[in-house]
């Protein structure tokens, strides 16, 4: 027995790193922005959204891995090859188009969480860029996972402050279980936050980048069981640090009055007073590691996706001249995103939401896709959906679809209800 477990502990060990960097990945600045507003606005109100989040992100991000365990190709990959190159091109756009967005947020994360220390953006951006650029031109698939897993566990950053923050745990625990009543749907900024809450969780990118890593590491059906666990472990361990982001600033934001602020690191700062120097210097270390370890991974995910697309050669394990269209996408990406941080009075929170509201419109689309390939019994063998997890997809799909839609008419028609 106890040769057994060593046995599937080791496996495991083996397999870790795809689906727990991917779920972590995205409490980026983007993602700790979303869940400190709604800490900071309304207080413990929205803890009740992390557990359906959590079962969805889980669902679909198992698909994920199952996909690329069994066909051994990438999303993008499967979607030319079964669909055609046209829908492939228009998801291509549209994916690049979002990560663009996303990746200047990650940007921004980084030079809001050093400003708080005095360092200007125009030094810490630039040196950052450089940073990113080099850890995966210069490194291999092992090097880069083991640096992006090490990042990964400085998220129990957040869960320290949120103990730090003297919560009411009673309180939470109860908002975490408790169903609110369908009278808070009458609140516009409510449902916009359960919105962005919901759309900042599961992005259409970690779909891309975590098939796309679960076939470069080599996983097959054989660790399959392996590499489903890492995809739970990661999902569970990533809505748990946002669980914690929300209780942190209800406890001190919110319980003082002080409402919504305009980016993440104005919850570190003003934390500081409420909760003291250790929580705020673990929330803001927190963000720059978010925004550093997004900034590196968002640009090879959307690399990956057009790579694959065109039928390229992609992957960090390959030298520059192996595949050239793979590192300078990637690098006008990184160059692209950082620019755009640097230009003054850049309208970063507005772009931040907007990108937000654009993965919410793009996500159903992926998750249809990948309904349609993984029932295939020719593409997936005995490794097609169980009804169930058909049935948490579907779900999934209609219920973003429809928010998708509330939020764009609160974000646009701001007038209308």
């Amino acid at each position: 027995m106890l040769k057994r477990w060593r046995t599937r502990i080791l496996l495991f060990l083996a397999v870790l790193g795809p689906g727990f960097i991917t779920a972590n990945v995205d409490n980026d600045p983007n993602g700790i922005f979303t869940y400190s507003q709604a800490g900071a606005q309304f207080g413990y109100a929205l803890l009740w959204t992390m557990l359906p989040v959590t079962l969805a992100l889980i669902v679909i991000q198992e698909m994920c891995a199952r996909m690329g365990a069994i066909t051994g190709k990438g999303l993008s990959d499967l979607i030319r090859e079964e669909f055609g190159f046209r829908l492939t091109a228009i998801v291509m756009f549209l994916l690049v188009l979002v990560n663009y967005g996303n990746i200047i947020g990650e940007f921004a994360g980084i030079a809001g969480s050093l400003e708080l220390f005095h360092v200007s953006k125009y030094i810490s951006v630039p040196i950052c860029s450089v940073l990113v650029w080099f850890l995966a031109v210069r490194g291999d698939y092992k090097r880069v996972e083991k640096i992006f897993l090490v990042a990964s566990m400085f998220y129990f950053t957040y869960i320290i402050a949120g103990v730090l923050a003297h919560p009411g745990w009673h309180v939470a625990a109860d908002a975490t279980i408790k169903i609110p009543l369908m009278s808070v749907l009458r609140d516009k900024s409510y449902v916009f936050m359960v919105v962005s809450v919901i759309g900042t969780t599961i992005a259409p990118w970690m779909q891309f980048y975590l098939q796309s890593s679960i076939v470069e590491k080599g996983v097959t059906a054989r660790e399959y069981a392996a590499s489903r666990l890492d995809v739970i472990v990661g999902s569970i361990f990533t809505d748990v640090v946002a669980w914690f982001i929300i209780v942190a600033c209800a406890a001190t934001l919110w319980v003082h009055g002080l409402g919504s602020i305009h980016d993440p690191a104005d919850a570190a700062e003003a934390m500081k007073p409420l909760a003291g120097n250790y929580a705020f210097i673990l929330f803001s270390f927190g963000l720059f590691n978010a925004g550093f370890f997004a900034a590196s991974v968002l640009p090879i995910s959307t690399a990956y996706v057009v790579c694959e697309g065109l039928g390229v050669e992609s992957g960090i394990d390959k030298r520059f001249r192996e595949a050239p269209f793979f590192y300078w996408l990637y690098t006008l990406l990184i160059v692209g995103g950082a620019a755009v941080v640097l230009i003054p009075n850049f309208p970063l929170i507005k772009w931040s939401i907007e990108s937000q509201a654009f993965n919410g419109i793009l996500l159903p689309l992926v998750i249809v896709l990948m309904l349609f390939l993984i029932n295939r019994k020719d593409l997936m063998g005995d490794y097609v959906n169980s009804h169930w997890f058909n049935a948490v997809a579907w779900i999934t799909t209609v219920v973003v679809s429809v928010l998708s839609v509330i939020l764009m008419i609160q974000q646009w028609w701001p007038g209308k209800s």
